[in-house]
Formats: C-alpha cells, sequence, structure tokens
C-alpha cells in the first residue's frame, strides 16, 4: 500500500487548505487513517485521526474547531480541511494508515502501516 500527500503551500494566516492522501496498491482493508505534522526541530505530533474504519474521528487540541477529518471510501482517499490557519500549523503534514492486506481467500491477511512522503504547509503572518 502506498500514501500519496498533495495539497500542501503557502497560505496567509486566517487562509484554508484541503490536504488529500490517496492510498493505491494491493487489495488491503483499512482501519485507522489519519494525519501528523512536524514542524522545524519539533517531534511529530498527531493532528487528526479517523479511527476503526472511519467509525470515530479525535483531534488534537490545536486543530479541534478549525479542522476537519474526511474520507472518500470509493476513491481511497482521505483529507484535511484546514481552516483559520495560524503561523504555528506551518509544519510537513503526513498522512499514515494501517490495516490488512486482503487476498482472493484472505481477508485480513498480513497486517500493514504504511506513511505518505510528506506535504509541506506555510503559513504567512
Amino acid at each position: 500500500v502506498q500514501l500519496v500527500e498533495s495539497g500542501g503551500g503557502l497560505v496567509q494566516a486566517g487562509g484554508s487548505l484541503r490536504l488529500s492522501c490517496a492510498a493505491s496498491g494491493s487489495t488491503f482493508s483499512m482501519n485507522n487513517m489519519g494525519w501528523y505534522r512536524q514542524a522545524p526541530g519539533k517531534q511529530r505530533e498527531l493532528v487528526a485521526v479517523l479511527t476503526n474504519n472511519g467509525d470515530s474521528t479525535n483531534y488534537a487540541e490545536s486543530a479541534k474547531g478549525r479542522f476537519t477529518i474526511s474520507r472518500d471510501r470509493a476513491k481511497n482517499t482521505m483529507y484535511l480541511q484546514m481552516n483559520s490557519l495560524k503561523p504555528e500549523d506551518t509544519a510537513v503534514y503526513y498522512c499514515n494508515a494501517d490495516g490488512y492486506y486482503c487476498s482472493a481467500y484472505v481477508c485480513p491477511g498480513a497486517y500493514f502501516e504504511v506513511w505518505g512522503q510528506g506535504t509541506l504547509v506555510t503559513v504567512s503572518s
């Protein structure tokens, strides 16, 4: 399974961006999908996650009320709508997913966890 992020860029404070994370590869059953970010000199942190195959969502305190995580199952794509962006939101944003491979005979099969390559979000003041 591979994840490819897109949608990052430069935006002024107060603006909006929508990040996308497209999953492709082998047949799979996705479990959790989430967005993380890493600012320069800081550790990677959770932003938002869809848990239990999308049954529930969790947000970091910094993201609550401003960011919305969603998923389009038909497109195997996850989104992060970010509104009211602040300079402190500047970071490389990564998508993460885990789940199980599926074959014609076994599903769920082997467990996997994957990361995307990251997309840079820069918020200017």
